[in-house]
């Protein structure tokens, strides 16, 4: 890939599935299948490219008011993956996070995440995010919570909050802020994701549904995100 500067953290929004799907004729939850193996195939690809770290928005906290068979397909495919998932790290060294609260879902999912997430917490491979029951309003309110409640106990003074305080308080804490975002299927919005930490984030959008994004659509996106100049608020030197 030449001499191509590689995005340290790339945060995708997998759109696409359900129309993807509808298009071939086939059920929405097919989609999201095949959504869900594409995950793993750009897992691998985007390690070897060199990028450490990947999230992935899979559910998120407005998802619950699509129709009742489809959000119980895709509780099915999350327990599936989380299996799946399990295996894959093993074998990829990859290190699995959920953000999200995932005090909504149910307990056998929930059980399924802290496992997967203590089996791989020592892996050195890809650091993998899966955005499940996420909102970047929802995170931020936890966030919110947790830290007055330690102002009221007295281990954090009001006057002493600054970014790095309220980013421990957060669901990415320790994981860097996004390089470059990518959203699949032509949509041109956030959805409401990681609101805080893509603030200087490069955005690509593609029109490509998730299912069929591959690793040369990947590499495309990083192409993308070489021509950019970021400059995070400042001016270059000329």
């Amino acid at each position: 890939m030449g001499t191509m500067n590689i995005p340290q953290h790339v945060a995708i929004i997998l759109d696409g599935n359900g129309r993807w799907a509808k298009s071939k004729g086939m059920p929405r939850n097919y989609g999201h299948a095949q959504g869900s193996k594409n995950v793993e195939r750009i897992c691998e690809d985007a390690w070897r490219m060199g990028i450490k770290y990947l999230t992935v928005y899979a559910f998120s906290t407005e998802n619950w008011n699509r129709p009742k068979d489809e959000v119980d397909a895709l509780m099915k495919l999350l327990r599936n993956y989380m299996k799946t998932c399990l295996k894959t790290a093993a074998k990829n060294d990859m290190k699995v996070r959920v953000i999200g609260d995932i005090t909504r879902l149910d307990e056998d999912i929930r059980s399924r995440i802290l496992e997967l997430e203590e089996a791989t917490k020592n892996n050195g491979g890809l650091n993998f995010q899966i955005a499940i029951n996420y909102g970047s309003r929802d995170e931020i309110i936890r966030a919110v919570r947790m830290l007055a409640r330690d102002c009221v106990d007295g281990k954090v003074v009001p006057e002493q909050i600054d970014e790095q305080v309220l980013e421990r308080y957060l669901d990415t804490h320790d994981i860097p802020d996004p390089d470059l975002l990518i959203r699949t299927s032509g949509e041109l919005r956030l959805s409401n994701y990681l609101l805080w930490q893509l603030a200087y984030t490069e955005f690509y959008f593609t029109d490509v549904p998730w299912p069929d994004f591959t690793k040369e659509e990947l590499t495309r996106a990083i192409e993308q995100y070489n021509a950019r100049d970021r400059r995070y608020g400042g001016v270059k030197e000329e």
